[in-house]
């Protein structure tokens, strides 16, 4: 993908994970266009990758329009992760370069500072994922993780304990940077069931 589809892939996407973009709603490519200053071919890239990670459909004759948001895919989400996630943090302890930690522990190091939680919480995660050095599995993560976002995005500002579910990255982090692969794994896979039930709670009111 070219520098243009990319960044209109970057930009849609954070309109429709941050449900600016509603479930539901059409697909308006030429508004697209406009907004973002980019001709159709680059849009068109940017909506062929968001259908494929299931973010966008395409009805022939019909259009495109943003998914809808079914809660209860939060917990099929959730198993997929929760294989997959442990495996990351145990390979990142394992293979992240020097410059990887270095990274790692500066993000760390962020933890507890407050701000933006949930763009925190994305940056550990797609950081772990890179360190692990498997291509594949850093693209199926972060596809699962873009889709887990817009479902917790309808409940993040009833989410009381989210910052605790954040804040606990600090020892999965210091587990990564000192090679601690299975302690590591045994966080991650703690981390990702704590936060399930955490969004699990909020979600049933909603």
């Amino acid at each position: 993908m070219d520098l243009a589809a990319d960044r209109a892939y970057v930009a849609i996407r954070s309109f429709i994970v941050s449900l600016e973009l509603a479930p539901g709603a059409v697909i308006d490519e030429r508004a697209l266009m406009q907004r973002l200053e980019l001709g159709r071919t680059p849009v068109r890239e940017a909506l062929r990758r968001l259908a494929q990670e299931q973010l966008v459909e395409v009805f022939p004759r019909r259009g495109m329009f943003v998914t809808n948001v079914d809660v209860r895919d939060l917990a099929r989400i959730s198993e997929v992760r929760e294989a997959l996630e442990p495996e990351a943090a145990r390979l990142a302890a394992e293979r992240a370069t020097e410059e990887e930690r270095d990274g790692l522990t500066a993000l760390r190091e962020e933890i507890g500072r407050g701000g933006d939680l949930m763009a925190l919480d994305e940056r550990v995660h797609r950081a772990i994922y890179a360190a692990a050095h498997n291509d594949l599995l850093e693209k199926t993560l972060g596809e699962y993780y873009v889709l887990a976002l817009r479902i917790w995005t309808i409940a993040l500002e009833r989410a009381e304990d989210l910052e605790d579910a954040v804040e606990a990255h600090g020892d999965l982090l210091f587990a990564i940077v000192n090679g601690m692969g299975a302690e590591a794994a045994g966080i991650m896979r703690a981390h990702v069931q704590d936060f399930e039930a955490a969004m699990r709670r909020v979600l049933v009111t909603v």
